[in-house]
Order: C-alpha cells, then sequence, then structure tokens
C-alpha cells in the first residue's frame, strides 16, 4: 500500500506545487489535498494510509495552531509538520513547542520542499534555522505536552473565545466533561481561571498576533 502525504492547504498552488514535488521526487508518496481544517479532518478519520500532515498555518476555520490541535487529536502519532509563507522565528520556535514534526517554508525551491518530505515520513525533523526558543516559551510547550489531545482542543476553543456551551457542542461532549477538562488544564498550565489560561498560551497558540 502507497502511504500518502495530506496537505491542508487553501491555495491551489501550493498544493500543485506540493504534488509536483512528490510525484518527481517521492514518486512512492500520494499526495492527498484538503483545503479547510474540517475537510482534512474527514481524510484523515477514512484513511488508515497517512504518513505526513503538512498543514499551513493560516486556515479560513482555524486561528494560529488550532487546527493543529484538532488534526492531532484525530492522527495520533502522524507527523504534523507546518507549511507556511509565515516563516518569522516566533512562528517556527512556537510550531517547535506545540510538537510539530518540522515547519517548511512556501518559498522553498521545489527540490527543497520534497527533501523535507522525504525526511519527515520517514520520522526525520525539519526546522529553518532560528533562534533558540525563549525559556518561557519553551516551559509552555512542556506544560501543554502534559495535556491530552482532546484538552488541547478546548484549550484552543477557550482562547478563541468560545463558552462551554459552544465548545461542548462543537467537540460533541457533555458540559460537565468541558468542565472537567478545564479543571486538568488549568492544574496543568499552573493557573487557577480562564483568563490567566488564556493569556499564558496566547503567545504560543497565536504567535503572529504577538508583537
Amino acid at each position: 500500500m502507497r502511504r500518502r502525504v495530506l496537505i491542508a492547504d487553501d491555495h491551489p498552488m501550493v498544493r500543485d506545487a506540493v504534488r509536483m514535488a512528490v510525484m518527481s521526487q517521492l514518486p512512492h508518496l500520494v499526495v492527498e489535498e484538503a483545503t479547510e481544517i474540517e475537510s482534512a479532518e474527514r481524510i484523515a478519520q477514512t484513511r488508515q494510509d497517512i504518513a505526513l500532515l503538512l498543514l499551513d498555518y493560516q486556515l479560513p476555520d482555524a486561528e494560529g495552531f488550532s487546527g493543529f490541535f484538532r488534526l492531532q487529536h484525530v492522527l495520533g502519532s502522524v507527523p504534523i509538520a507546518i507549511i507556511s509563507a509565515f516563516d518569522e522565528p516566533r512562528i517556527v520556535n512556537a510550531a517547535k513547542a506545540v510538537g510539530a514534526a518540522g515547519f517548511i517554508s512556501k518559498s522553498q525551491p521545489l527540490d527543497q520542499i520534497a527533501m523535507a518530505i522525504g525526511t519527515l515520513v520517514t520520522g526525520g525533523v525539519v526546522f529553518p534555522p532560528a533562534p533558540a526558543v525563549p525559556d518561557a516559551l519553551r516551559d509552555m510547550g512542556a506544560r501543554m505536552e502534559t495535556l491530552s489531545s482532546a484538552q488541547k482542543r478546548v484549550l484552543a476553543a477557550l482562547v478563541r473565545g468560545d463558552l462551554n456551551k459552544q465548545i461542548a457542542a462543537d467537540l460533541e461532549l457533555t458540559e460537565a466533561t468541558i468542565k472537567a477538562h478545564l479543571t486538568a488544564i488549568f492544574r496543568k498550565l499552573g493557573v487557577t481561571n480562564r483568563l490567566q489560561a488564556i493569556l499564558s498560551v496566547k503567545p504560543l497558540l497565536d504567535p503572529e498576533g504577538e508583537p
């Protein structure tokens, strides 16, 4: 069975470029395409042969790394790499901190993109040179790693400003379960309320909005 690379990107030219890179240099892989998080979730739920997800940092139905956590919840241990035109150090470092397997800049030549994909599907890690991750960001990334995938999704919805009732409906959970997740999230992040949680992780989940 040929393994698949799923690319979630809303720009047709980018998807075409990735497909060309794979066809020319990695013919043993198949490219599957999605244009938003929701369609990527549907594909991830039905395909058992996905070896890598390339995720655009900015998609219409996601803010910051919220889409990353939604798809991580579905894909489990399948590596997820960010592919983006926004390659500022703070975004690259945030991708590292949330547990991405790599970061590919859309400005890279096709042969370099293909090389990066080849490394990622074999379990490697690919990141461009960037300044060291700040201590505060690294510490928060470590705290985030203690959260379950469901708790990460709840936290991302919290940062988005959703209320418990809306989060419960979106995740198809009860409000009591959401409250239990929030209690665990606050404890693991070392905060005591929603506002503190939002402020503590916003630089991580939405680094583009940081000064």
